[in-house]
C-alpha cells in the first residue's frame, strides 16, 4: 500500500510540475506586474494568492464530487467548461487592458492629475486576474484526487497538498524568472504601450492555450 501511494505521490508531483508550465499559468502575472512597475514582493503575492484560489476551487470541488458519490466523468466534464470560460475570460481581460492601455498611451504626455484614477483601475485589474484563476480550474487535479480515494481521506489531501505545493512554487519560480527578464526591456515605445503589449500578450497566451488545449 505505501509503495502504490508513493507512486501515485511521484506522479502528482511530476503531472503539477508540467502542468504548470503552460504559459496561462505565469504570463499574465509577469505582463501586468511589469505595465504596472510591481515590486517582486507584490508580484509574488498576487502569484502566491491567485495560485491559492486556482489549485483551491479545485480540491473543493473534487472533496464536495466525492462526498456526493458524483462520477469522474461529471467531475471532469465540469472541470473542461470551468476551463474553458476561464480562458475566454483571459482572453477578454487582455483584449479589454489593451483597449484601456491604448487610451492610456494617448495621455501619456498630460495624465499626471489622473494618477488617484489610474491606481483605482489597476486595483481592480488585480482583482479581476485573481477572480479569472480562481474561476480556472486545475484539471488534471481532480482525477488524481479519485484515484487517491483508495487511501482514504488522508490520501486524498496528501495528494491535494503535494500537487497545489509543485504547481503554485511553479507559478512562481517561473513568473519571477520571467518578470527579471521582462524588466529589462526599457525602451520609449515599450514604456508608452506597456499596458496594450501585456494585454495584447495576455490575449494570445489565453488564445494559444485554448486552441493547444493545454
Amino acid at each position: 500500500m505505501k509503495g502504490s501511494f508513493l507512486i501515485l505521490l511521484l506522479s502528482t508531483l511530476s503531472i503539477g510540475f508540467f502542468h504548470s508550465l503552460a504559459p496561462d499559468h505565469w504570463v499574465p502575472f509577469v505582463m501586468i506586474g511589469r505595465s504596472s512597475n510591481w515590486s517582486k514582493r507584490k508580484l509574488t503575492w498576487v502569484t502566491f494568492l491567485s495560485g491559492i484560489g486556482h489549485v483551491g476551487s479545485s480540491i473543493l470541488l473534487g472533496s464536495v464530487g466525492i462526498l456526493l458519490g458524483l462520477t469522474l466523468s461529471k467531475l471532469k466534464s465540469l472541470e473542461s467548461s470551468r476551463g474553458q470560460i476561464a480562458l475566454y475570460l483571459l482572453i477578454g481581460f487582455g483584449v479589454a487592458y489593451a483597449l484601456w492601455g491604448l487610451r492610456q498611451a494617448k495621455k501619456h504626455n498630460h495624465h499626471h492629475h489622473l494618477n488617484e484614477k489610474l491606481a483605482h483601475k489597476k486595483a481592480i485589474t488585480v482583482w479581476a486576474l485573481m477572480a479569472i484563476f480562481v474561476l480556472g480550474p486545475c484539471e488534471p487535479l481532480i482525477p488524481l484526487m479519485f484515484l487517491a480515494t483508495q487511501f482514504g481521506w488522508k490520501g486524498i489531501w496528501g495528494i491535494s497538498i503535494a500537487f497545489s505545493i509543485v504547481t503554485i512554487f511553479m507559478m512562481i519560480t517561473q513568473t519571477l524568472l520571467a518578470y527579471s527578464g521582462v524588466k529589462l526591456i526599457k525602451t520609449d515605445f515599450a514604456e508608452k504601450y506597456t499596458h496594450s503589449i501585456a494585454g495584447a500578450v495576455i490575449a494570445l497566451t489565453g488564445v494559444f492555450v485554448l486552441f493547444l488545449g493545454i
